[in-house]
């Protein structure tokens, strides 16, 4: 999910943990699972009590281990697909605690429903934006495409969270999450676009084939 430049830096600075982690005997998808349970800590136990700054600092010391698993599975050169179901798994269920945990703060201490709402509609649209891709493989088309990719979504809703807790006005926070809801609208209409084009494409080489 992150692009050229920052892929190659954070490879490059976990490259020396993905290995030291290796020779102790730990495997990847226990990195992929360890990481995934902090950050739903992270976002389950200390978004809900108001501690919006410490709960980011929580689910950012874990939330490299979407890297680190990846570095790990090059490293062992076992890529498998059974490594990749589980990553794409478990990130859906990080991504919806971290959306849910803004949520519930903000509708019960934080007082501010608006918030709480943006939180729900960008966890929603986010799951439609990751099954719309997932499906649009399982049938053979190709849906990579959009504006919300899970890194950028992840970034802009962490930095704000975060700095919310320490006095950034919520009303940034708000901002940042309806324009994330926006840019996941997009992204939907983009596969949808992308498939609809790959679809009428397939029709139309299929009746050429029967023509002949």
């Amino acid at each position: 999910m992150l692009n050229k430049h920052a892929r190659g830096f954070f490879t490059a600075l976990f490259t020396p943990l993905a290995r030291w982690l290796l020779r102790m005997g730990v495997s990847p998808d226990a990195v992929t699972i360890v990481g995934t349970a902090g950050v739903v800590v992270g976002a389950l136990v200390f978004y809900p009590l108001g501690q919006l700054w410490w709960g980011t600092i929580f689910i950012t010391a874990f939330i490299f281990s979407d890297v680190i698993d990846g570095i790990m599975a090059r490293l062992q050169e076992r890529g498998g697909r059974w490594g990749n179901f589980l990553d794409s798994t478990l990130d859906r269920v990080a991504d919806g605690a971290l959306f849910a945990g803004v949520a519930v703060w903000f509708f019960t201490g934080g007082a501010n429903p608006a918030i709480a709402v943006a939180a729900l509609l960008c966890l929603v649209l986010g799951m439609v934006v990751s099954y719309a891709r997932a499906k649009a493989e399982a049938l053979g088309f190709h849906a990579n495409v959009g504006i919300a990719e899970r890194a950028e979504r992840l970034v802009s809703v962490l930095v704000v969270t975060g700095l919310t807790g320490i006095g950034l006005p919520p009303v940034v926070l708000l901002v940042t999450l309806c324009l994330l809801a926006l840019a996941s609208f997009v992204t939907i209409i983009q596969r949808v676009g992308a498939v609809r084009r790959q679809s009428l494409e397939e029709a139309r080489g299929t009746t050429s084939d029967h023509a002949a």
